[in-house]
């Protein structure tokens, strides 16, 4: 499967696989302003190879982002999902719109790819977290990872309906 055959489906199926997280343990290390964590992520079948990425600003709290990269068996590498932080203007290319001021989360689509935009382009705004680790725990959600330990964030009284 190569990148510029990706479809929606297989992109559907590559998040919907069962996976586990190999190096919970994973060190933090400083990537110029940024904190990061890089954790080996595998399909339980072994079929397929993941990178689950965890990147916090040390200046700015709303400027982060945790993300699921998938490592195709021809080398190249596709970041299939990506929750970001409220500290940027996202523009969601092909559709005209932009996310301003939001959290949320990047979902690779067979669109972008084949109009040679990155493959993660389109965004959506949640309300599904309001930090890295509330990040984290909706990527692992969303992407049905396992093998590490992760939390919510904390429901805000006043973000209640």
């Amino acid at each position: 499967m190569a990148l510029e055959t990706l479809t929606d489906e297989q992109i559907q199926s590559l998040l919907a696989c069962a996976k586990r997280v190999e190096n919970p343990q994973a060190r933090e290390k400083t990537e110029g302003k940024h904190l990061r964590r890089d954790y080996r992520v595998a399909s339980l079948d072994g079929e397929h190879q993941f990178t689950l990425f965890a990147r916090q600003s040390i200046k700015i709290a709303n400027s982060f982002s945790a993300g699921l990269l998938w490592k195709s068996k021809t080398g190249e590498e596709v970041i299939l999902l990506r929750c970001n932080g409220s500290d940027h203007e996202h523009p969601n290319r092909l559709e005209r719109t932009r996310l301003v001021d939001q959290f949320h989360v990047h979902e690779a689509t067979e669109r972008y790819i084949s109009s040679g935009k990155k493959s993660e382009g389109f965004a959506q705004a949640t309300t599904a977290y309001r930090s890295l680790d509330g990040a984290l725990h909706h990527l692992l959600q969303l992407a049905n990872i396992q093998g590490m330990k992760s939390q919510p964030d904390e429901t805000d009284l006043f973000d209640q309906p």
